[in-house]
């Protein structure tokens, strides 16, 4: 089956190993579906950490470190090693998703809900030349699964409410992210202009965006995985740039001691500004939602060799900018653009 179909040879249980060629196409292909919203995350990020009032008003060097290490550890441990290493081997026949998983529980578990809908462990088939798996211990939560209806609906209410979420977040996050991108006109127009002209800039991008998607996956891929390399290219250059210009030691924020420290003098600020933080992995979610699209290599490939370097590299390069021109006055001053050095803003 081509990619175009949405799936590929990951949709049939005797799936044949591609060559080297096809992973590495699907990979460039997987960045303009995959990770359009984690690579625009640097837009916003750093402005949403600060936007408590008396973290934004009070932050030093300290501080400063301190999201940068939130950030670094938040990256490394949901995407890198939650959904590259352990989630994306969590497929259903080349699928992925809440309802993949739903699937996988009740065919290890007899509670599907449909008639059989759940076989136990007969109905998981070993694929194509994998060892046997070995049998499954009769656990008390997986006796309590078959043996109550309530917990059956509520497995299934879980996974409803995933797959809302995930609709949610692909209806919110695109608007944040244009948004974002967009606000950058305001270092170049006054307030009175930038009211008129953002929000009708934005509606028209989103638009636009959205009328692209009945193309297919194929299409989508082919069209936006140049703009998204090329985009992490930039700002990975961008923040090489400020690392080495304004802050070469800011990779010591990269350790954990740094999260405690913001943490301990920030307090209940500290703790609000989470959220903000969390936005660093905002459509993350994608990497195992569209596994049925791609392969595992082609996501694991795209993610660990371009994505996730380079957004290391941009919010250390905002954070080395930021820890040299602390003394902001609102809190549009911490946000990407101040960060671009000025022969690149054109």
């Amino acid at each position: 089956m081509d990619a175009e179909s949405g799936g590929g040879a990951a949709r049939t249980p005797a799936r044949r190993k591609r060559p080297w060629s096809a992973e590495l196409l699907l990979a460039y292909q997987s960045l303009g579906v995959v990770y359009g919203d984690v690579a625009t995350a640097p837009l916003y990020v750093f402005k949403s950490a600060f936007a408590g009032g008396d973290i934004e008003h009070s932050a030093g060097n300290e501080e400063i470190y301190g999201v940068l290490s939130l950030v670094f550890w938040t990256l490394t441990l949901i995407p890198l090693i939650k959904y590259v290493f352990l989630v994306l081997r969590a497929d259903d026949h080349g699928e992925g998703g809440t309802f993949a998983l739903y699937s996988l529980i009740c065919r290890r578990v007899r509670a599907g809900l449909l008639p059989g809908g759940g076989g136990g462990d007969l109905a998981v088939q070993p694929r194509e030349g994998a060892a046997p798996a070995p049998a499954l211990r009769l656990s008390s939560v997986r006796a309590a699964l078959e043996r109550h209806r309530v917990l059956q609906r509520l497995l299934l209410l879980l996974a409803l409410l995933g797959t809302c979420m995930v609709i949610g977040d692909g209806v919110l996050t695109p608007a944040v992210s244009v948004i974002s991108a967009v606000s950058g006109l305001e270092l170049s127009l006054d307030n009175k202009q930038h009211e008129y002209i953002l929000l009708p800039v934005t509606c028209a991008i989103l638009v636009g965006l959205f009328t692209l998607q009945h193309y297919g996956t194929h299409r989508v891929g082919f069209i936006f995985a140049p703009i998204v390399c090329l985009w992490l290219l930039c700002i990975s250059a961008i923040g090489v740039y400020n690392i080495i210009h304004w802050n070469p030691h800011v990779y010591r924020a990269l350790s954990p001691y740094y999260m405690y420290k913001f943490l301990q003098k920030t307090q209940t600020g500290g703790w609000m500004s989470l959220g903000g933080i969390l936005l660093c992995v905002t459509g993350s979610e994608a990497m195992y939602a569209d596994l049925g699209h791609f392969s595992q290599s082609s996501i694991k490939i795209a993610f660990t060799s371009l994505v996730y370097p380079a957004l290391i590299l941009a919010y250390m390069g905002q954070a080395a900018y930021i820890s040299r021109h602390h003394n902001f006055e609102n809190i549009n001053h911490i946000g990407f653009y101040v960060s671009v050095p000025d022969g690149l803003f054109w």
